[in-house]
């Protein structure tokens, strides 16, 4: 018996063809066309109890409002997306930190340094669920010891996707081989697609 054929890559959402035509068609609901507030809110945190800018790792950028504004912040910043059209479409949102942009991806590009932060958006939720060991591990090899991994993460059991939800139970097995949660709050400014699912948490790598 022969298994099911595989998808041609526009239907794959583990290759980058699946994203380049969302981003074509202009198909984004995810785009938040700003910056979360409870990402202000941590940046405001991180700038009043720390003189040093952070060195921030983006993946799946996307449209890159959040990049940008962690660059005006003076962060060192790193936005990565593996659809070129992503990455084109931050270019005019990024201006003259477009050259913190890079066309990679995130499973396999060469960090020059651990990251104090990785930013999750709509990035974990977008990967197939095979991939989120390979994530959670990824994102660990990516921090420094006692990094954080802070951002948005998508809760409930529906089976189909993306986006690909998770029960609060399976994020936590998924991630405290790794981290440790030092934040979890309600999100109020959940864009439509989100609303009510999401919540902010911030994990810290394991030293």
């Amino acid at each position: 018996m022969t298994g099911s054929p595989a998808k041609p890559p526009t239907q794959n959402p583990a290759l980058p063809d699946f994203w380049e035509q969302r981003y074509r068609d202009g198909v984004t609901p995810w785009d938040a066309g700003g910056v979360p507030r409870a990402l202000q809110d941590f940046v405001a945190e991180w700038c009043a109890t720390r003189s040093d800018a952070a060195r921030v790792l983006l993946p799946g950028c996307g449209n890159a409002w959040e990049a940008r504004h962690l660059c005006e912040m003076g962060w060192q910043v790193l936005a990565l997306d593996f659809s070129a059209a992503a990455v084109a479409g931050a270019v005019p949102v990024m201006g003259r930190w477009r050259d913190r942009l890079l066309l990679a991806d995130f499973f396999t590009f060469a960090a020059a340094a651990p990251f104090d932060l990785i930013y999750e958006r709509a990035f974990l939720c977008a990967l197939p669920r095979r991939l989120w060991p390979d994530y959670a591990a990824r994102c660990a090899e990516l921090l420094c010891p006692g990094g954080l991994l802070a951002g948005f993460f998508y809760f409930g059991c529906e089976p189909k996707g993306p986006p690909f939800m998770i029960e609060p139970a399976a994020l936590d097995a998924l991630l405290e081989p790794h981290f440790k949660r030092i934040d979890d709050r309600p999100v109020h400014d959940s864009l439509p697609l989100f609303r009510g699912k999401e919540r902010w948490q911030v994990w810290r790598r394991h030293d």
